[in-house]
């Protein structure tokens, strides 16, 4: 297909499901680790599809692409995860162009976060991009789309108040805990993963606490270090987890792994046990609450915490969304242009070839014929034209690819 058509045969889907309707157990299901992404993208190609992008975060995966039927994409989702077709339908959604494209701008600018104003997504869409293009499944459209979305992002966050205050699901994860936990700053706390939310809820922790008693654990050691020489804390094996766990009296728990680390079994507790799941899919076992001393909150139940910041950032809604509807006008312009650009440019060399032969013809016919007058003339004549017909496929009434097709007949245009 050309890479500068690519709604002529396919059509823009934004597929894919969230916290809005899937729980975190369903959410773990279709959750896309780095591997698993770049199993999607490779059959993406080997089934021809010509340009998407693949985002997994612990509130949302989506597959934004184009696509004959969002079938093509739903199954790419679901034959790189856990997830059923049937699931898919019960809990999912399938937004078709204009909706998929007013979809990623709200994604992109916070509006769609679990946690109003949480800007973290668009870094992923970013980074979705650049895989997409590593494998030439990034069109000019997919591009310029990404671009707009960024741009839009940039200008939410410089230009409202819709993120100010620190909420996120990393900062909700330590205000639960400092309006939960009794006398924290004498409570030992454990750190197991340190991924984005992992560094960022540690961050927040030393940030508001300036705490001492924070251990960190990951299973490759040396993030775990570099975090801790950064923020001067405590390193642990990954084999003393259980050691820790039975000294700890708040436990984060924030690692990629697929399958639940943290179980029943391991914890042989004698003193009360705060542990915060906030990892898709969830790593700790809903067997511990077996266990009569220990409490398991996971993100899902952070994000329900309003508090005044959030309240405030919902002032800001229609600001974002004027801001939303004015790049995205832009970004719909441009699109449409890209339709029928080529079609006007080829009405323009057709209308001056038929000048060309008429000017010719007239001046073997007419030995005074006054070329450069009738050449200002026709050149008039062609621009006023090619106007109304650029008009007239700008109008939002009009359908383009119809009428692209009827003045390639009409004017026999190739």
């Amino acid at each position: 297909m050309d890479n500068h058509s690519p709604a002529k045969q396919n059509t823009f889907y934004a597929i894919g499901l969230s916290y809005k309707k899937a729980d975190a157990e369903i959410r773990g299901k279709f959750s896309l680790d780095e591997s698993a992404k770049t199993n999607l993208l490779q059959q993406a190609k080997t089934n021809g599809v010509e340009s998407l992008l693949v985002t997994s975060t612990c509130n949302r995966t989506e597959i934004y692409g184009f696509a004959q039927h969002p079938f093509q994409l739903i199954q790419l989702l679901c034959d790189n995860s856990q997830g059923s077709i049937e699931e898919f339908q019960k809990y999912a959604y399938v937004y078709k162009q204009k909706e998929a494209l007013n979809h990623i701008f709200r994604v992109g600018t916070g509006l769609d976060s679990q946690i109003l104003g949480d800007f973290e997504i668009i870094a992923q869409l970013k980074n979705a991009f650049v895989e997409s293009k590593k494998l030439n499944l990034a069109n000019a459209y997919m591009e310029r789309l990404v671009n707009s979305v960024i741009q839009a992002s940039k200008k939410v966050k410089n230009e409202t108040e819709i993120s100010s205050g620190a909420t996120s699901v990393s900062f909700a994860a330590v205000q639960y805990i400092f309006k939960n936990v009794e006398d924290i700053s004498n409570k030992n706390i454990l750190l197991f993963g340190t991924g984005k939310i992992g560094r960022n809820t540690c961050e927040n922790l030393v940030k508001h606490s300036k705490h001492e008693h924070i251990t960190l654990i990951n299973r490759t050691k040396d993030k775990a270090e570099k975090l801790a020489n950064k923020l001067n804390l405590v390193v642990k094996d990954y084999s003393d987890l259980q050691i820790e766990l039975q000294k700890a009296d708040v436990v984060v728990v924030a690692t990629g792994a697929q399958n639940p680390t943290v179980d029943f079994d391991i914890l042989n507790l004698k003193k009360p046990l705060l542990i915060l799941d906030l990892s898709i899919p969830k790593n700790v076992n809903e067997n511990v609450k077996q266990n009569p001393f220990v409490t398991l909150i996971h993100m899902d139940h952070l994000s329900q915490i309003t508090d005044e910041t959030l309240e405030n950032r919902k002032l800001h809604i229609p600001a974002a969304e004027a801001i939303i509807t004015e790049i995205l006008t832009e970004f719909l312009t441009w699109s449409k242009g890209r339709k029928y650009a080529p079609t006007i440019h080829a009405l323009k060399a057709k209308l001056n070839a038929i000048k060309e032969s008429e000017i010719n013809h007239l001046k073997k016919k007419n030995a005074d014929f006054n070329e450069e007058h009738a050449e200002i003339v026709t050149a008039k004549l062609i621009q006023k034209i090619t106007s109304h017909f650029a008009n007239h496929l700008k109008d939002d009434n009009t359908v383009v690819e119809e009428s692209v097709e009827w003045i390639n007949k009409v004017f026999q245009i190739d």
